[in-house]
């Protein structure tokens, strides 16, 4: 009994944290039901990941951005902007994709440059130069396709936005082996480390989550990746850009946990100044950040055109709205400071299931529109709530609290403490009779 008071008390403390994966799940089970189980077969789930796919890519940026404390609305017309690119190189200009792709991604890295200078080194705010920029942006890609659209492009990069990993069973099987075999293996990778984490935690004293929380986590996270495995692996296998988006979520996690760039833009989102005068580069972190958000723009602008097979003078259109509430829903501060790469995909998960559970039931863009801003409402106002509620401790955490600890009787007033520098009772007499 003491040990399940202990994990809801802990569930209680990180209420931030596990909140928002206790609303993902909640979503997908009333759009499972909503729908008549159309949610999550196999074919409508492949969808999700490969429809929602660039949404993510720009969201591990912008949860990044965010953390630092700024914020960025040029995503979007910078992904068209680089489809665009992509069509002149690769259609009209004949490059090979795998020339076109890296020229690609070095455009969106001289885009972020230029936002970041400004941004950086002359100082002004975020939020000016990335509307600029979406004006900007917007209006090269218009000028680029000339107001019209093209297409097509070639297989290879088609694969990127909707191609899938080969079949090793020769299509003779029911389930497709290589995702059995990705997904358990990075089910025991996931299982592996979450362990090798709570060891290391242990050995340097530092605070670990309760056991029965630990294991319940744990296992509950194993059975849902083996489950989309499952699923995945009964419809087509693995899609391409799942990879991307796995080595992209592993590469950025360990970056902004275990790196000096992340520590240093969780210090300038917590406290600028005190970044400043502890020594940290605040300018060049701001500058290469937006750097990075460009390259990640411009993949998630070849993703987006690879899968429509046409760069549109329309591409990307609201793409930054969708990625900045997929960082918030995830759990991103609006002060920064506060963020997580995992939350925002689950954030971006959200607006994807809301997306296509909407979709499924047949609701015009109208009140789709009006559901995800309330999404989105909601979940600043959760994050405001926490801050207040980390001034004082909520009611749940004091109720567990107290529940763990001994109760003891209340000290007689003549044990009690007095002030620093007043003399006690007992002295103050003892100088009265003398």
């Amino acid at each position: 009994m003491s040990a399940l008071r202990e994990s809801l008390g802990f569930l209680a403390s990180r209420l931030r944290q596990v909140g928002i994966f206790v609303a993902l799940i909640l979503i997908v089970l009333l759009f499972q039901g909503l729908t008549g189980g159309i949610l999550l077969q196999p074919q409508n789930v492949s969808n999700l990941v490969v429809q929602n796919s660039y949404i993510l890519i720009l969201a591990i940026g912008m949860v990044m951005v965010i953390i630092a404390g700024h914020i960025d609305l040029s995503v979007g017309s910078v992904a068209g902007f680089i489809g665009a690119v992509a069509g002149v190189f690769i259609v009209h200009w004949g490059w090979a994709w795998w020339i076109a792709i890296p020229a690609c991604l070095l455009v969106g890295a001289l885009v972020g440059a230029w936002q970041g200078y400004w941004i950086a080194y002359v100082g002004i705010p975020a939020f000016i130069v990335t509307l600029a920029g979406m004006l900007i942006f917007r209006g090269l890609t218009l000028i680029t396709l000339k107001n019209q659209q093209i297409t097509p492009f070639p297989d290879e990069l088609r694969a990127l936005g909707g191609g899938f990993l080969p079949d090793i069973s020769g299509g003779t099987s029911v389930l497709e082996w290589l995702t059995v075999i990705l997904g358990v293996t990075a089910t025991f990778a996931l299982i592996f480390q979450g362990f090798k984490e709570r060891r290391s935690q242990k050995k340097f004293d530092l605070e670990a989550e309760p056991r029965v929380w630990f294991i319940t986590k744990t296992a509950f996270i194993a059975l849902l990746m083996l489950a989309i495995t499952f699923l995945l692996a009964s419809y087509r296998g693995t899609p391409i850009v799942l990879i991307v988006l796995a080595v992209l979520v592993i590469v950025y996690t360990a970056l902004m946990n275990n790196s000096v760039f992340g520590r240093h833009t969780y210090a300038i989102g917590g406290n600028l100044h005190a970044a400043e005068l502890s020594g940290v580069k605040t300018k060049a972190v701001t500058f290469r950040l937006f750097v990075n958000m460009g390259v990640l723009a411009a993949l998630a602008g070849l993703v987006f055109t690879a899968r429509l097979n046409s760069a549109q003078p329309a591409g990307g259109t609201g793409f930054e709205l969708d990625a900045i509430a997929a960082a918030f829903i995830g759990g991103a501060a609006v002060t920064g400071g506060i963020g997580t790469v995992a939350g925002a995909m689950i954030g971006g998960l959200i607006m994807g299931v809301l997306n296509n559970g909407m979709s499924i039931l047949g609701l015009g863009t109208d009140y789709q529109q009006l559901i995800k801003g309330l999404v989105l409402l909601l979940a600043v106002a959760f994050d405001i709530f926490n801050k207040n509620r980390a001034g004082g401790e909520s009611v749940f955490i004091k109720f567990f609290r107290s529940s763990n600890t001994p109760s003891t009787p209340e000290q007689p007033k003549k044990d009690r403490l007095e002030p620093a520098g007043a003399a006690s009772t007992t002295e103050r007499t003892s100088v009265t009779q003398k």
